[in-house]
């Protein structure tokens, strides 16, 4: 069974060792010698997390906290910069944190709770409800996962083969089906046999932007159609690997179809971990969750403290 949310401390750490050489052994490097937090500091500091992926906006943000700091005479000290850091990062991801990841996994007191998982081609759509659905099933609960993207090669056979392996029944039609029509059949079968869960897996072509949206929009209402409120997430998958330039896929989808949260992919494979930082800070989207890994057990709850501390470590 997955340790879902419960991942020891050292596998974070070593999941993130590629973001922790890029950010802080550069940051260790810059601090070792100094006596005094002075300008030319602040602007080694400055450029290091910049170049760390966490952001321009986010990068000034944190400067510019401790350079307060420094004028109020609060932080005199190079060896008081981490911590200082640390803190300050965990609070700007903690200002973003306001869906429980809870209500994804934990059985919903309305039946089916609908989840539409939105994501471009690539990121790990796919595979990520994967690991969500194994995660439910373990506890017992009922998925059903949609095919919903019904004109890319293979990717409902993907979804069967997903769906096979965590033991999560498939609801499809034939390539090229209208996706609306498929999201509305599947809910209503799974309401006739109190299904708790289902996730909705959607195509992601961003190059067609404007037919992609439209055709998620017609997923939503259709969902609502057939059950009000529905879908009740709208989870927006990115990859990390990508940095910085989540931000400007994020921001396509939240404008077009409210995103109510993020799972991020790939974060053992990039040195761009810093732009969680920036993503949350910018968006102000809660990440709900993590992936670390290709197994079924590599993803786990989010947690602003953990990630900062990991990362640091």
């Amino acid at each position: 069974m997955p340790s879902h949310g419960k991942a020891p401390a050292g596998r974070l750490r070593d999941r993130l060792s590629k973001t922790r050489t890029r950010l802080t052994d550069r940051l260790n490097t810059l601090l070792i010698g100094k006596k005094t937090v002075d300008p030319v500091l602040l602007e080694h500091l400055e450029e290091i997390l910049f170049t760390s992926d966490i952001g321009v906006e986010t990068t000034v943000q944190l400067i510019d906290g401790l350079k307060q700091r420094v004028d109020q005479n609060s932080l005199d000290k190079p060896e008081q910069v981490k911590n200082i850091l640390k803190e300050q990062m965990i609070s700007l991801l903690d200002a973003s944190q306001g869906l429980p990841a809870s209500n994804l996994l934990e059985k919903a007191s309305r039946s089916p709770y609908v989840i539409m998982f939105i994501g471009v081609n690539g990121v790990g759509k796919t595979t990520t409800i994967a690991k969500v659905a194994y995660y439910l099933r373990g506890q017992g609960q009922a998925v059903v996962l949609v095919a919903a993207d019904t004109f890319r090669a293979a990717a409902i056979e993907q979804l069967q083969i997903w769906g096979d392996r965590v033991g999560a029944e498939v609801i499809s039609q034939k390539r090229g089906a209208d996706p609306g029509a498929v999201v509305f059949d599947a809910i209503a079968a799974a309401k006739a046999r109190k299904i708790d869960k289902i996730f909705i897996d959607t195509a992601g072509r961003l190059h067609t932007k404007s037919n992609l949206m439209e055709e998620l929009k017609k997923i939503q209402r259709v969902s609502g159609q057939q059950l009000p409120e529905a879908p009740h997430q709208v989870t927006l998958i990115l990859d990390a690997t990508t940095g910085q330039n989540a931000i400007a896929q994020a921001q396509v989808f939240t404008e077009s179809l409210g995103v109510t949260d993020i799972i991020l992919t790939k974060l053992d494979g990039t040195a761009k971990g810093g732009a969680v930082i920036g993503i949350s800070h910018r968006l102000r989207i809660p990440i709900s969750y993590i992936c670390t890994g290709e197994g079924l057990d590599d993803f786990q709850v989010f947690n602003p403290r953990e990630f900062v501390e990991a990362v640091f470590a």
